[in-house]
C-alpha cells in the first residue's frame, strides 16, 4: 500500500481528497498540507481552508507548516513516512529539495491538457480564449511550471454556456478519479511518465480584477467568453451609469448570453455598453449583437434576476455600462 501526503487548499482538492481516503486497498493517505488558517467575512475570522475541513472529518492529521522552511518542513514531511504525494491546488511552489524528500516523487492535478494552459488560471483562460475543449492532467511535479512528466490525462468538452465555476466544479470531480488511478499506478510501479512536447504554448496568467472589467466595444461571443471566464473569480464587472452620466456604482454581470436572435423582443442595434430593459429581459450592447443579462449583483444588493434589478434600478433611457 503506497503511503501517500495529500497536499491541497480550496473546494475544488476536496473531491480528490475524499476520492484517495476511499482508496484504502492502494493507498493511505498518512498526512494533510494545506495552507494555514486564514482571516475571512467581515469579522475577519480564523478560518480552516476546506481540505483542512475535509481531512479534519476524515480524521486525517493535519499540516499547516510553510514548505519554504526548508529543513524543518523535510524532516516533518519525513517523520509522516509519506513515499509520495498527491497535489490538487495547494497554492505553494516546492523547492527542489522538498521534491527530492520524497522517494516516489510528488504528483499535481491541473486542470488542463498539458502542455496548454501551465499556470495559475488554466480553466478560466480556456474558457476566455474560446476553446472548444479541456480536460485534466496528472504529471510528476519538476522544477518548471506545470513541466514535469505527464502521467494521466482526459479530456472533456467546454459546454456552450459553462462558466469557470462550473467547469472547475466538473472538472474536480472526474479529475479525482484521474488522480486516483494514477497514485494507483505510482503503488503498482507502472506510472509510465511521458515528457511534455516541447514548444511555445498559452500561459493561464491569473486573471485580475482589472482583467474582469467587461470589455462592450467586442463581438457579443467575446464579451461571453470573458464574463463565463471571470465568473464566479474574480468577478465580471463594469460601471454603471443608470443616466448616462458621469456618477457611477459597480455592477457585477454573474450570468449572461448572446441574445436570441429570432426575440422579437431583443432591440434591434445597441451601442455597445448601452442598456435597454424589457419587461421580462435585459440587454446590452456590443460591437456586433447584444447581449442578454440574465443575473446580477449591483453594488451594494444581492445576486438576483437581472429583470428584477432593472426594474428596481431607475435605468434612465441613456443608461450605460462602461
Amino acid at each position: 500500500m503506497l503511503k501517500i501526503l495529500f497536499a491541497g487548499t480550496p473546494d475544488v482538492a476536496v473531491p480528490s481528497l475524499r476520492a484517495l481516503a476511499a482508496d484504502t486497498e492502494h493507498v493511505e493517505i498518512v498526512a494533510v498540507l494545506t495552507r494555514p488558517d486564514a482571516p475571512t467575512g467581515r469579522g475577519r475570522r480564523l478560518m480552516p481552508s476546506p481540505v483542512k475541513q475535509a481531512a479534519l472529518e476524515l480524521d486525517l492529521p493535519v499540516i499547516e507548516s510553510d514548505p519554504s522552511e526548508t529543513d524543518c518542513f523535510v524532516h516533518e514531511l519525513a517523520a509522516t513516512g509519506a513515499q509520495a504525494a498527491a497535489v490538487v491546488a495547494y497554492g505553494k511552489i516546492l523547492k527542489e529539495p522538498v521534491l527530492d524528500a520524497l522517494p516516489l516523487g510528488w504528483y499535481n492535478l491541473h486542470f488542463s491538457m498539458l502542455p496548454q494552459w501551465r499556470g495559475a488560471a488554466p480553466v478560466q483562460r480556456a474558457i476566455w480564449a474560446g476553446d472548444q475543449a479541456t480536460g485534466v492532467t496528472v504529471f510528476r511535479i519538476t522544477r518548471g511550471m506545470d513541466a514535469g512528466p505527464i502521467v494521466a490525462q482526459c479530456g472533456t468538452s467546454i459546454e456552450p454556456h459553462e462558466t469557470a465555476g462550473d467547469l472547475l466544479s466538473r472538472l474536480a470531480e472526474s479529475g479525482s478519479s484521474v488522480l486516483v488511478r494514477a497514485m494507483q499506478a505510482v503503488d503498482a510501479g507502472r506510472a509510465a511518465a511521458v515528457d511534455q512536447q516541447p514548444g511555445e504554448y498559452a500561459k493561464a496568467d491569473k486573471i485580475t480584477v482589472e482583467d474582469a472589467h467587461i470589455v462592450f466595444d467586442a463581438p457579443v461571443e467575446a464579451v461571453d467568453r470573458q464574463i463565463r471566464a471571470c465568473t464566479p473569480n474574480p468577478g465580471a464587472w463594469c460601471a454603471l451609469h443608470a443616466d448616462g452620466g458621469d456618477e457611477s456604482a459597480t455592477l457585477h454581470v454573474l450570468r449572461a448570453r448572446p441574445a436570441d436572435p429570432v426575440d422579437p423582443t431583443v432591440p434591434a442595434a445597441l451601442e455597445p455598453g448601452r442598456l435597454a430593459a424589457g419587461k421580462r429581459a435585459v440587454w446590452v450592447g456590443t460591437a456586433t449583437t447584444p447581449l442578454e443579462l440574465t443575473e446580477v449583483k449591483a453594488q451594494g444588493k444581492k445576486a438576483m434576476k437581472a429583470a428584477d434589478w432593472a426594474r428596481g434600478a431607475r435605468l434612465g433611457d441613456a443608461a450605460v455600462c462602461r
